[in-house]
This record gives C-alpha cells, structure tokens and sequence, in this order.
C-alpha cells in the first residue's frame, strides 16, 4: 500500500493506492440524526493498550512527562535507526517512511493517558480464565502441527480477512483512521485498514440467531442521551480479542467530546475467557484527510508461496 506519507507493504500481502473530543458537549454540532459522528477521525496514539512497568501505579502522566516519553517512543521505533550488520537491516525490511503509528500519547479529557485501559484501575489486562489458556495451547498447537495445509490454517491477517479494524479499534502501526456514516437508522463504521465496513442498524431489531457466527459479530445500535452505543455478540471462533471467545460480548461507546474530538470507549465482557471485564478508551480527532484503499486480497503471490514452500519442505 501507497499511504498518505508512510504505511509499508506486508510481506505477505498485495497492495494498491486509493484515497483516509473536552467534557464541552454543548460545543459539539448535531444534526437531526442526534450528535453528529460523521466524518473521518484519526485515533493514531503511541500509548499502549497496557500500562507500561514504568508507569505502574500512575493513570496519568504531566505535560513534561508525556512530552519525554513521546521523543524516547519515536527514538526506540525509528526503523532509521541503523543496526550492526547489513542482515540485521534487511530483516527490519522497511524504513521509517512507511509507519504511520502516531507520535503523541493519548490524551482524554485533558490527561494524558499510561494506558488505553481504564478499568481495571491498574491498567492491565485481567488474567484469562483455564478455559481460556486451554484455547490458546490448543491454537499454538494446531499451528506447529498444521502451519500450511491450507491457506485456511493461515493467520486471518495474512489472508486478509480481518486485522488492526477491530470491534474493537485500536491503533496499529499505520492506516488509523476511520469513517463514520450516519443516518436516522443506521450506522457506518468504515475502518481504512484492510476493507471493513460495519453496517450497524439502529431500529431496535433482536440480534442474529446464536447459531451464527462472524468474524466481526452481529452488532446493534442504540443511543443512550448522546453517546451512540453498539452491542455485538455472535463472533465466530475464529475472532480474538486478546484472548476471548466466541462468547464475547462487546460494547462500544461513541461520545463528541468537543468540536473535534471523539470519545471512543469499549468493554470486553467475555466471563468464560477473563476472569472479570475489561474497559478502554480511545479519543479520535476529526480529520479533513480522506480514506485510502487498502487493496489487500487472499489470492496473492505470498499466500501461493507459503504453501508451496510447505509442500517442498514435507518433501
């Protein structure tokens, strides 16, 4: 992919160009629709999902100190950086052009945010249940056993069908941006990464039956005074979100929180993979940018590669 200033190729997919909120809600617009949510918004941030062992015990860091830690994050990840040896450059594959990860920490309400979780209070994820780590040693385990019989024992990233676009969002390496669509009934959430775009109603009708399944589950919409609340149950298997299951229920919550701000905030409920729920927040900033295509598709030369690759090293 070709990206507004930085965003790099994947080794393992094709491709292509294509065009990308302060407590003040009296200050944010609205339309007959309710609040308005429309436009694109960036929630690019170089604050991490859990709260850094430097950071234990603080929820938030002063001016000065986000300041420091920002100039220390951008001097670690500078893929510029050279390394000893001309292999160890090669292996880092792309320079710093090609990221687009955000260069400030997250600042919500005014603070400046250690982690994106807010609850529990210590900013970490809580620990996943025995039903949940038997998941994930039966996955590692199918993965040495069965890496590339098929392209479907391939990671879902990798055949481009779902990775960084969330439910829920979180801002990954490039490609944070998202568009949201909004009308009396329904609700767009366009996410530039890979090719999502959720298409959530909001006429109050029941969820799909249990019996089926999706990558990005069944969401439905509602709005509670003037946050845009959407549910989504019914993931398929194949769906992780640091650990849960197909029994995930997921919250997210859409709050303006000034002219050019957006809150973003979900809960992970999922009682048989963590031992108790867990909430983040994530603010967006409204952007005139626009969205580009991101042209990734399964049937690329990588995928044909890496099962070739297997089939001759079986031999």
């Amino acid at each position: 992919m070709v990206q507004r200033s930085t965003s790099f190729i994947p080794v393992v997919v094709v491709l292509v160009l294509a065009p990308f909120a302060a407590r003040g809600r009296s200050s944010a617009p609205a339309t007959e629709h309710r609040p308005d949510l429309h436009g694109v918004w960036n929630f690019s941030t170089i604050t991490p999902l859990e709260r850094p062992a430097e950071f234990a015990g603080r929820e938030f860091l002063t001016d000065a100190d986000a300041r420091a830690y920002e100039q220390r994050v951008a001097e670690r990840s500078n893929r510029d950086n050279r390394e000893a040896s001309p292999e160890a450059d090669v292996s880092g594959a792309y320079n710093e052009f090609w990221w687009d990860r955000g260069v400030h920490a997250a600042r919500v309400r005014g603070k400046v945010r250690t982690s994106l979780i807010v609850d529990p209070p210590d900013g970490r994820l809580p620990p996943l249940t025995a039903d949940a780590q038997a998941r994930a040693a039966a996955r590692a385990q199918a993965r040495q056993a069965h890496p590339a019989d098929g392209p479907e024992d391939r990671s879902l990233g990798e055949r481009c069908l779902l990775f960084n676009a969330g439910p829920p969002m979180l801002s990954g390496p490039y490609n944070n941006y998202v568009q949201i669509l909004q009308t009396t009934d329904h609700i767009v959430i366009h996410n530039e990464m890979i090719h999502d775009a959720r298409i959530i109603p909001l006429d109050g009708r029941p969820h799909l039956p249990a019996s089926v399944r999706l990558l990005q589950g069944d969401a439905r919409g509602r709005w509670e005074g003037d946050t845009l609340v959407v549910e989504t149950t019914n993931f398929s298997d194949r769906t992780n979100v640091r650990g849960s299951g197909p029994g995930l229920r997921l919250t997210e919550r859409f709050t303006r929180d000034g002219p050019s701000t957006l809150l973003y905030e979900f809960t992970v409920d999922d009682p048989a993979s963590f031992t108790k729920p867990w909430t983040a927040v994530l603010p967006m900033t409204r952007t005139d940018a626009q969205l580009y295509e991101y042209a990734c598709h399964e049937g690329n030369y990588a995928m044909t590669g890496i099962l070739r690759g297997a089939r001759a090293g079986e031999k």
